[in-house]
């Protein structure tokens, strides 16, 4: 067995690793980027090596780099955990160069399987199912469109080289192929440096599943059943469990023995993922292979028992596999949501900054996170915009989605924006909650993105009597004083006001041994908890039933975070809210005459210049965050009259970037 090893990795993964590479007795080695010098796999690990400036491609992309930084260290072993360098065949050939083990599958299997073209040959080969389409390389437009009239429309055309939802396109005619591979092929280009495409049939309503292989260097296979991984937006999964609430004994066996002969067919070692896509038939046609550890592992090491970074790295030493295929018992179910820095109510758009509060739920045996970030730390505009994972464990995929709710309840963020909401939503969505599930859930049931509408709580009594029940204890302290005349002692009254949405609504309230009680509308509700002030989380009870609300007070304003809804409300005297209502109403600053960064982010290119006349739709400017490029396209005629960013500078969010004048009629 190694006795170091080196995570060639960042984040969530790399602490990951680490943990289990502690568990073993192994010492571990971090390597970092200028932006992560404060990160937490880096303190985690024993040692931790510099290797380049923030940008991956100067750094956790260097191959000679991290050689060189086993060569430093003495490390015997690396583990690529996910994404950067975990399917990159070069660096597996380099280490091997170096006598340095790779926690991997062999180079053969890296490149085979990094192919889509060369895969889905060599899984038909072995006898596995194949979407109906054309593998080899397709010309021209023309070409495509030939091929795609035999397959029968619709199809999707596809990049070889491609990951991530890019190089792809789906075609329901002629003209919408034509486009389609132009656009597929310039991407893939862009994207992959390689502008090969093929075609294949598109499956309607598909299910994303995908199989568990492991394998060691004798020969021995097994797969430890499968993951459901259809809920997702623009092609990057959002919600993962295990096992599939769609698939049936016979469908699981089938699709796992067809996973494990093409493990066999590659000469596969170490962990490793077949996809699938399933019908609503349960037909089920292979999709690729990821030659890594994924992100949602986590959900098959709650079902199986097993940890998969063990049987990783106890593999590339050359151990015999533990268990063979009958031993693997799939017990209960597990959820992993991703938490994402990002804002659901702006269209996705990455946030970063300082994580000012930072309290994830509690782990135990039924709810684990996976995080590589802790309070105080930074998010970065660099890398992949990760917080989390947040994984929730049950008997019953029931008692698994009530654990996942109650978790996301219960953590907490602050300082970036965060999905946590969205994640809630989708939770407790019908369709999720029956398992109707699938790769197009979200596109048709979020046809116009997530908005606040879709964040309407079910019982905002709730929420209103918990902020009212906190006014009141913190009414009741500053009541308590020293130093008050005596006979002019402040008295606090029972009767409130709750202004919501600008409406008013009388509450009633008494202290009660352990909480209060409070009269809201016809309705009496039992409030009790032993909150503490300044505590973020309220946990407590109403009527009996055991509640955790989000909490932020500033002065007499309350936020409340509760099933991924947010209600804002303020607790008054009767007196109070009579002045509030004849205050003016302060109108909001017009800031259509600007061009407003919708994200932080770096301003990496300005296509106009002052003076210019643009019209609706013009690209304006592009801002890079977060490993992706985004153009700003102007929503009106106007004139540039006035730039107010520079190329290169690091923008907050609603920064200004440009100021318009309106053209002359």
């Amino acid at each position: 067995m190694f006795t170091k090893i080196l995570i060639a990795n960042r984040g969530e993964i790399a602490c990951r690793v680490i943990k289990t590479a502690r568990k073993m007795g192994i010492q571990t080695v971090a390597v970092y980027s200028e932006a992560d010098r404060d990160a937490l796999h880096v303190s985690m690990a024993d040692e931790a090596v510099l290797i380049g400036p923030p940008p991956s491609a100067e750094s956790y992309l260097v191959i000679e780099k991290l050689v060189q930084a086993c060569r430093d260290t003495g490390a015997q072993a690396v583990h690529p955990g996910y994404g950067f360098v975990s399917e990159n065949a070069a660096f597996a050939e380099q280490l091997a160069e170096a006598g340095i083990a790779f926690i991997g599958p062999n180079v053969h299997a890296i490149k085979n399987m990094g192919d889509k073209i060369t895969s889905k040959k060599l899984a038909q080969e072995a006898g596995v199912n194949t979407v109906p389409g054309h593998a080899d390389i397709i010309e021209s437009p023309d070409v495509a469109v030939t091929i795609a009239q035999e397959i029968g429309y619709p199809v999707m055309i596809k990049a070889s080289a491609g990951g991530g939802g890019k190089g792809m396109r789906i075609a329901r005619d002629d003209d919408e192929c034509r486009d389609g591979f132009q656009r597929a092929s310039g991407e893939a280009k862009t994207s992959f440096g390689d502008d090969r495409v093929f075609i294949e049939k598109f499956i309607e309503q598909p299910r994303h599943i995908e199989i568990q292989v492991i394998a060691d260097k004798h020969g021995n296979v097994i797969h430890l059943g499968e993951r459901e991984c259809s809920l997702q937006r623009r092609h990057q999964k959002v919600i993962e469990e295990a096992p599939s609430p769609f698939l049936d004994a016979q469908t699981r066996s089938a699709m796992g023995d067809q996973a494990v002969a093409l493990a066999r067919a590659v000469q596969y070692e170490s962990a490793g993922t077949v996809e699938f896509i399933v019908d609503n038939d349960r037909n089920f046609y292979f999709l690729e292979m990821n030659t890594r550890l994924q992100v949602e592992h986590p959900v098959t090491e709650y079902v199986t028992g097993l940890d998969l970074v063990e049987l990783m790295i106890r593999s590339a030493a050359g151990e015999v596999l533990p268990l063979s295929q009958s031993d693997v018992q799939l017990n209960g179910s597990a959820i992993e949501s991703r938490v994402y820095a990002e804002d659901p109510l702006r269209g996705f758009l990455p946030s970063i900054g300082r994580l000012v509060r930072y309290c994830p739920p509690p782990e135990n045996e039924v709810v684990r996170v996976d995080t590589g970030v802790y309070e105080g730390a930074e998010i970065s505009m660099h890398y992949d915009p990760m917080i989390a994972k947040l994984i929730t464990y049950g008997a019953t995929r029931d008692a698994a989605i009530g654990h996942m709710r109650e978790a996301l309840n219960e953590f907490y963020i602050r300082g970036v924006s965060h999905n946590i909401s969205f994640l809630a939503a989708l939770i407790e969505h019908p369709r999720f909650r029956s398992g109707n599930i699938s790769t197009n859930l979200i596109a048709e049931e979020y046809p116009d993105g997530f908005h606040p509408s879709d964040l309407v709580h079910e019982n905002p009594a709730l929420l209103i009597v918990v902020a009212a029940a906190i006014h009141r204890r913190y009414m009741d302290r500053a009541a308590g004083i020293s130093g008050q005349l005596p006979g002019y002692e402040r008295n606090i009254d029972d009767h409130w006001v709750i202004m919501l949405d600008g409406q008013q609504s009388p509450v009633a309230m008494r202290p009660l041994p352990g909480g209060h009680e409070i009269t809201y509308g016809t309705d009496t509700y039992r409030v009790t908890s032993d909150w503490q002030f300044g505590q973020p989380l309220f946990r407590g009870t109403v009527n009996g039933e055991t509640i955790c609300i989000q909490v932020e007070r500033r002065n007499m304003h309350y936020s409340l975070f509760h099933w991924g809804s947010q209600i804002d409300i303020m607790v008054l005297t009767p007196r109070a809210a009579d002045l509030l209502a004849c205050m003016p109403i302060k109108e909001p600053p017009d800031t259509s005459r600007f061009l407003l960064s919708p994200m932080p982010g770096l301003l990496t290119q300005l296509r106009v210049e002052e003076g210019t006349e643009v019209h609706a739709g013009q690209d304006l400017a592009v801002i890079e965050a977060m490993k992706m490029e985004n153009v700003l396209r102007a929503e009106r005629e106007g004139r540039v009259s006035k730039i107010t960013a520079n190329i290169g500078e690091t923008l907050a969010v609603d920064q200004p970037i440009l100021e318009f004048e309106p053209l002359a009629d």
